[in-house]
């Protein structure tokens, strides 16, 4: 199984990025869609997997719903998708970089914030809400629970508390980066997953799932949502761009393959075309003599 130093890991991500941000419209709202339903799924997965677990076993059933949870986000890697999270580091740090525009950037996370919320609200109200599968009994219950667990914090903690999961959660697709198979891939995005769910960090996609979940049934408020979404959404960018992408970009981009190319290009291109060391001077010399 190989697996890429970080050098190379801080790379792939910034080209990742620029892919990202150049990618069509239609194609980053059907990607985010994708990406808004999976998380949603995971989440899902969790609540029906730990609502009939007993409270006598403590934290080990939190661990559970935790281990299962990553599901989500191994689809948005392997399968695909574009998932805002995983951007705010991965097409932060090709502006970082100065590859893209920070219009680009700027529409990139617009676009994937949108459409991440479409998808985990498809789920939240065919899957959980029509369907049932959160409607009643001990998901119900559940699910109102750590809904309100997420709508308790205050601004500053919501803040904080997505710092936390999104430096582990572009860590793991920063893993997921650095191998070439896919068993190393969903190694990579397990366990930093599992951590920050484990924890109790606020994702702002898994929570466009949870809190609009519990909204159809009757609890809290469009208005209570938008209090958790915004600090949650700004926490998220400062843990994904600022923890991991600028802070990685700092390091191992300083004389990237990428950057060595362009300084190269430059010094080419100042000198004469007859200048040895030029590809024009190099060719000229090879080609042979036509009698």
């Amino acid at each position: 199984m190989a697996f890429y130093k970080p050098e190379r890991i801080a790379e792939i991500t910034m080209e990742t990025g620029v892919k990202k941000a150049h990618n069509s419209t239609m194609n980053v709202i059907i990607l985010g869609f994708l990406a808004g339903a999976f998380i949603a799924l995971g989440f899902l997965l969790d609540i029906r997997v730990i609502a009939g677990v007993s409270a006598d076993w403590g934290g080990i059933a939190g661990l559970i719903g935790a281990a299962v949870f990553p599901i989500g986000l191994i689809l948005v890697l392997l399968a695909g998708g574009e998932l805002l999270t995983g951007n705010m580091m991965a097409v932060s740090l090709a502006r970082f970089k100065q590859r893209i525009s920070t219009i680009e950037m700027i529409r990139n996370l617009a676009l994937v914030t949108i459409s991440n919320l479409a998808g985990a609200l498809f789920v939240a109200y065919f899957f959980g809400h029509v369907t049932g599968l959160t409607a009643s009994g001990i998901y119900l219950e559940k699910l109102v629970a750590m809904a309100g667990h997420k709508l308790d914090d205050s601004f500053l903690q919501a803040f904080l508390s997505g710092i936390g999961c999104n430096w582990l959660v572009a860590l793991a697709v920063w893993l997921s980066y650095g191998s070439d198979q896919m068993s190393g891939k969903i190694m990579g995005i397990w366990f930093p997953t599992m951590a920050f769910v484990a924890i109790g960090f606020q994702h702002v996609v898994a929570n466009m799932f949870l809190i609009p979940a519990a909204i159809f049934e009757g609890y809290y408020s469009w208005g209570d949502y938008l209090m958790n979404f915004i600090p949650v959404w700004l926490g998220n960018f400062v843990g994904g761009a600022l923890f991991v992408g600028m802070a990685y970009g700092s390091v191992y981009l300083k004389n990237s393959s990428s950057d060595q190319a362009v300084l190269r290009g430059e010094r080419d291109a100042a000198l004469p075309p007859s200048a040895p060391g030029t590809d024009n001077a190099q060719q000229v010399h090879s080609t042979p003599k036509v009698s």
